[in-house]
């Protein structure tokens, strides 16, 4: 069969071998496609692969030879399901990959706003700060502990469970607003609805897709029913999160901070108000990206494409 892969760079930026795809047929390998470019690259290929580029209702009919479309990551909203599935395109994605990788990251978030580890190194490195202080330790900011502190998990599924579990090993108080039921939560996890959620915990960590009832659920009236020292995390996607709103909330000191891996456009335009938002720190989009997330990845990749060539088709999304 021959094997397209649209936008491999992500995923793949030369530290990892596409071998083992190539084993399983005829392959070639952009490292990005834009979308002027996807028809033409794609129209010979029985077998696709895609990270960002779109396929929508449209597109499946110039595009008779495809049988099947790989998704490079969890999320599939790229792909019109329905569509595909009229046109007998199985569509599949990469499920639970990068679950320690995310939860390690919305971490490193809450850590670097409590400990301030990347305002001291700087302080440090461009101020002499520490060089020029009178005393050993050199102190010009609060800190805090985890430990007692209330976190709200938003969605317990892998990612959620995963930083449910972080939280519970450094002596946090979890609780989570999630479809299971209380009787499926460990012990430590307690059930909570929304707004009691935002209105109660330190630290409100998002982990749900996104829906049309999850887009703007972090949005104006939600943020005033928090602490004005509670802290956002979003490691999920980025239209979760009202930018304005967000933005608003930590300018005007209602909610003390926020550690953002995903924003609603991606890569962001130069007016997304977050961007230069009071004590709102963002890293772009590399939450998944650990290399080790890479590496299984790479190895469900070629796991699901092997499995369809065989006719036992797996991580089906439509």
């Amino acid at each position: 069969m021959k094997i397209v892969v649209l936008d491999g760079y992500a995923g793949n930026p030369g530290d990892l071998s596409w071998d083992a795809l190539k084993a399983l047929g005829e392959c070639t390998i952009y490292d990005r496609t834009a979308p002027d470019e996807m028809i033409d690259r794609a129209k010979d290929a029985e077998i696709v692969l895609t990270n960002k580029v779109c396929f929508k209702a449209e597109h499946f009919k110039q595009l008779p030879k495809l049988r099947y479309i790989g998704v490079i990551a969890t999320g599939f909203n790229i792909i019109d399901c329905e569509a595909a599935k009229a046109h007998n395109v199985v569509v599949t994605n990469i499920p639970a990959y990068s679950t320690n990788s995310v939860a390690q990251m919305a971490f490193a978030h809450i850590l670097n706003i409590y400990n301030r580890v990347d305002h001291y190194a700087t302080e440090i490195r461009e101020k002499d700060a520490w060089v020029k202080s009178l005393d050993f330790s050199y102190l010009n900011t609060p800190l805090h502990e985890l430990a007692g502190k209330k976190i709200g998990i938003i969605g317990l599924g892998n990612t959620g469970s995963a930083t449910a579990r972080i939280a519970i090993g450094f002596g946090m108080e979890v609780f989570a607003y999630t479809s299971k039921s209380e009787f499926q939560l460990p012990h430590e996890i307690k059930k909570m609805e929304i707004d009691e959620l935002f209105g109660m915990c330190d630290i409100v960590s998002l982990h749900c897709p996104l829906t049309p009832s999850t887009k703007n659920l972090v949005n104006a009236e939600r943020l005033k029913l928090m602490k004005p020292n509670a802290i956002i995390i979003n490691t999920s996607r980025g239209p979760v999160v009202n930018a304005q709103d967000l933005a608003d909330a930590l300018n005007s000191g209602r909610v003390m901070a926020a550690g953002i891996d995903v924003l609603d456009t991606e890569p962001p335009t130069t007016d997304n108000p977050l961007l230069k938002a009071k004590n709102c720190y963002i890293t772009p989009h590399i939450a998944w990206a650990s290399y080790e997330a890479r590496v299984r990845l790479m190895d469900i990749l070629v796991g699901n494409v092997k499995a369809f060539i065989e006719g036992k088709a797996i991580n089906v999304v439509n």
